[in-house]
């Protein structure tokens, strides 16, 4: 049976399968891969606040991931390295922005998926995205981020062809 190492550096997973005898390391084949979370998964959080990630998102994520307050109604999910890089830029802040950052990092949460694909989502953080039960796991590009399916519902209703050639048309594309 193969292993598989992973190690990160910022936006990329370095995925090394490799064959070992005697403590040594053989046969390796290395390649970077950078990390790209998309799709919409709906999924239900239970009675004691757990939520399964869909296995594509797991991919992405890694062993170990952060969950945190998001832009909008929403829980953003990074994986390591793009928490890495999010921590990096912080403290390169002055204390003066520093501060205003306090929220996010009191009610960040390291994760680690049980043996079914499952986070428990603390209940500070599902009152802040307004998660009862239906929600919603969408894939941004470095991140993923659970909504609550009506917040969700409404944010896909506002989207309109326009909107997204306005918006496209406004980052440059």
């Amino acid at each position: 049976r193969k292993k598989h190492l992973l190690f990160f550096r910022p936006s990329h997973i370095l995925e090394s399968e490799v064959g070992q005898s005697g403590g040594k390391f053989l046969n390796q084949t290395v390649k970077w891969r950078e990390i790209r979370m998309t799709g919409t998964y709906e999924h239900n959080i239970d009675a004691k606040g757990r939520l399964f990630i869909p296995s594509k998102l797991r991919e992405e994520l890694g062993v170990t991931f952060y969950l945190a307050m998001g832009v909008d109604a929403c829980l953003a999910i990074y994986p390591q390295s793009t928490w890495d890089r999010f921590t990096e830029k912080y403290r390169s802040l002055p204390m003066s922005q520093s501060k205003a950052m306090r929220p996010l990092f009191a009610n960040a949460v390291k994760c680690e998926l049980d043996s079914q694909g499952r986070i428990v989502v603390p209940q500070k953080l599902r009152k802040y995205a307004g998660l009862e039960k239906e929600t919603v796991i969408i894939g941004v590009n470095d991140r993923a981020e659970i909504w609550s399916a009506d917040k969700w519902a409404e944010e896909e209703e506002e989207m309109t062809p326009e909107m997204m050639s306005a918006c496209m048309e406004a980052l440059g594309f």
